[in-house]
């Protein structure tokens, strides 16, 4: 199973929401790179970034940084937060992202999502965000129509390879990731799921080895050296 340590970008910050509250943010550096650094030499070969205020407001205002990660590390960059138009997605996988991570148009534009997918493979991956068996969209901050597994469905049948699926109560909490969510997606649908949302122990860790996950995101656990990124990785391999 992949590691994908995590930075969340705000102003060209590395930062941490709590459940996907704007304002209830940590920044934890003001130099991303050099975070990213420390992932590589703890042993990480990918990253997952997302830009915050892309994901609430769309656009790609942090581009400048995911361009320099991606250029500067050997890390396989991950990238979402506002892609959704073929001009953001090009930008971003021209920027050096071997993933671009659609979430809103994934949900509200499933064409887009087609085309995508039909023009770029793999390189496409899907940010399905789950609060109370319901997908949100708009950096969390909006509620769809869709449940989960709809979601999914739609994902499978649109040939989609890669989910980053989040469980947004357990974001930032500290109390463990949604093990059973995991569980029944990995069984259920033929697409690579990688863990989002309360990653904070290396319990979790092996927990979502063996339920089959492809990866799996760590974020605040990393920051407040809950999980130690060596042993994390060490575990899931």
């Amino acid at each position: 199973m992949e590691i994908l340590p995590a930075i969340d970008l705000v102003g060209g910050k590395a930062v941490r929401l709590f459940q996907g509250d704007y304002a209830q943010m940590t920044v934890y550096s003001d130099d991303p790179l050099s975070v990213a650094k420390d992932f590589e030499a703890c042993g990480a070969s990918s990253i997952h970034l997302v830009d915050l205020e892309g994901a609430k407001n769309g656009g790609t205002p942090n581009i400048g940084v995911i361009r320099r990660i991606a250029r500067e590390t050997a890390l396989r960059v991950e990238v979402g937060g506002g892609i959704r138009s073929d001009e953001a997605v090009e930008r971003m996988l021209d920027a050096g992202a071997a993933r671009a991570i659609l979430g809103t148009a994934a949900v509200t534009d499933p064409d887009f999502l087609a085309r995508m997918v039909t023009s770029h493979g793999e390189r496409i991956a899907v940010s399905a965000d789950i609060r109370d068996g319901m997908v949100a969209i708009r950096g969390w901050t909006q509620r769809s129509a869709l449940t989960c597994d709809e979601l999914m469905r739609r994902l499978q049948e649109t040939g989609v390879q890669t989910v980053i699926c989040t469980d947004i109560s357990r974001d930032g909490a500290m109390r463990g990731t949604n093990r059973a969510l995991y569980r029944q997606l990995a069984s259920a649908y033929p697409m690579r799921f990688i863990a989002s949302g309360g990653v904070s122990s290396l319990e979790d860790v092996a927990a979502l080895r063996e339920a089959g996950l492809w990866g799996a995101i760590i974020g605040k656990a990393y920051y407040t050296g809950a999980i130690d990124l060596r042993r994390a990785i060490e575990v899931a391999t």
